[in-house]
């Protein structure tokens, strides 16, 4: 009887493999063709997701990109991908092909989400004061409150944003997108993702508190009430965007790209002045000259300070901090180099191949202001700076994000001075790569100007 069951197991398990790998087979068929992009070979069922090194992806495209060229296919499990390098190939898939490759690929994971210093001198990590500095900046906007930075809810977001980093991104993410009928495990997504989950979590709790208080009939206090308002003038029109879940997601893309990005590349700019301590010197000078020592920055005030706007494009450009983008997916068969693309086919364009790259940037690998500036001292912007990706999918929040960038760098630098702490080390310049691609910790000192 045992042996019969064993003999049934067995049987079981050769048939279900033989179908996933005729399954396979027959979905990567349409791939075969002459002109589609060179790649790495994927193994059955799991594609080249164990031949890609999740922790540093970065440098895994970079190594497949010396060998299969500027544009090399891969294969997420079932899910085909397609990774485009240099600005040339970037700037066809993001711009002149804007029109049909401006979808999402679908992230099945999501929808299984709900989705002053004190130191006085003494050395400390500035990305928690960066984080709160940042998301009162949101918060502001989206409910008009402003934290207390020793409030305990909001140390508890903050923390819960922090240790999320990385969870949708990783080897465990993209098996759960490439099949989605794992998700369908009960309680699967929480363990999986649970600081996603609990962040998430806390910010629906923040929106239900703040809906029970709008009064359609009182002017919108904030970006809360005037999208309420329009979610009811919507009631009726199912078409219409202004819904309760859209509301939703708008709070939690403002919270976590809205304050995670800037931050994080603030973290940059102060690592990157006290590793410089002559670049951060010139930019108190200028700060000096134009603003003083006592005004407010303004925006005004950029038009008037080359020097410090270099210092912040380089920092961008340095940091890197979306080095692979956000995917794209082809909405129909198209054309990148020489080489066809089906509909359907996952695009990952690498944005840090073009703000790396050796043929564009006198010194792709070093922190050089000077990239940004001509002859003359004039600011000057190159057309392989994007940061914030390019064509019809460009980052809706660039306006906000160079807004805070440029009003925190100056508040900060003109108010206090930065520097290694004694006895420690030269801190890193290396990245850890997650969603956003943050600095090694380290310490800095900051005393008053």
């Amino acid at each position: 009887m045992a042996l019969l069951i064993g003999d049934g197991l067995w049987s079981v398990v050769i048939f279900t493999t033989i179908f996933l790998l005729l399954v396979d087979l027959m979905h990567r068929r349409k791939f075969w063709a002459a002109r589609y992009p060179p790649g790495p070979v994927p193994l059955p069922g799991l594609g080249n997701l164990l031949q890609l090194d999740f922790e540093n992806l970065t440098y895994s495209f970079y190594k497949l990109r010396q060998r299969y060229g500027d544009v090399f296919s891969l294969q997420m499990a079932w899910k085909p991908a397609v990774v485009v390098n240099g600005l040339k190939a970037v700037r066809e898939v993001l711009v002149n092909c804007g029109e049909d490759t401006a979808d999402r690929p679908p992230m099945h994971i999501y929808n299984h989400l709900g989705f002053g210093h004190k130191s006085k001198g003494h050395p400390f990590n500035p990305i928690t004061l960066l984080n709160k500095g940042v998301c009162n900046v949101i918060s502001s906007l989206i409910y008009a409150h402003r934290f207390d930075y020793g409030d305990p809810f909001f140390n508890r977001l903050l923390k819960m944003l922090q240790e999320s980093f990385g969870e949708d991104t990783g080897f465990i993410a993209e098996v759960l997108n490439a099949i989605p009928v794992l998700l369908q495990i009960p309680g699967l997504p929480g363990k999986a993702f649970p600081k996603l989950t609990a962040f998430m979590e806390s910010l629906d709790k923040m929106l239900v508190e703040h809906k029970t208080t709008w009064d359609p009939a009182q002017p919108p206090r904030h970006l809360t009430d005037a999208f309420l308002s329009e979610v009811e003038k919507a009631k009726g029109r199912p078409e219409s965007s202004f819904n309760d879940e859209n509301l939703r997601m708008v709070v939690v893309d403002l919270f976590t790209a809205g304050i995670v990005t800037t931050s994080t590349t603030l973290s940059w700019a102060l690592l990157l002045m006290i590793l410089h301590p002559d670049v951060q010197s010139r930019v108190q000078q200028e700060i000096d000259d134009v603003i003083g020592k006592v005004r407010h920055p303004e925006m005004a005030d950029q038009a008037r300070m080359p020097y410090t706007n270099a210092v912040i494009h380089e920092v961008q450009r340095f940091g890197d901090i979306v080095p692979l983008n956000v995917p794209h997916m082809t909405s129909r068969d198209v054309e990148v180099q020489g080489f066809l693309i089906p509909k359907g086919t996952t695009l990952i364009p690498n944005l840090s191949s073009v703000l790396k790259d050796e043929t564009v940037w006198e010194k792709p690998l070093h922190f050089h202001p000077e990239h940004f500036l001509d002859a003359q001292g004039r600011f000057v912007k190159h057309e392989a700076f994007m940061p914030f990706s390019a064509g019809r999918r460009v980052c809706l929040g660039e306006p906000l994000a160079r807004m805070e960038l440029f009003l925190f760098f100056t508040c900060l630098l003109q108010r206090f001075s930065f520097s290694v702490p004694d006895g420690q080390p030269r801190p890193s310049t290396q990245s850890i790569f997650t969603l956003p691609a943050t600095p090694v910790p380290y310490e800095l000192c900051a005393v008053m100007r």
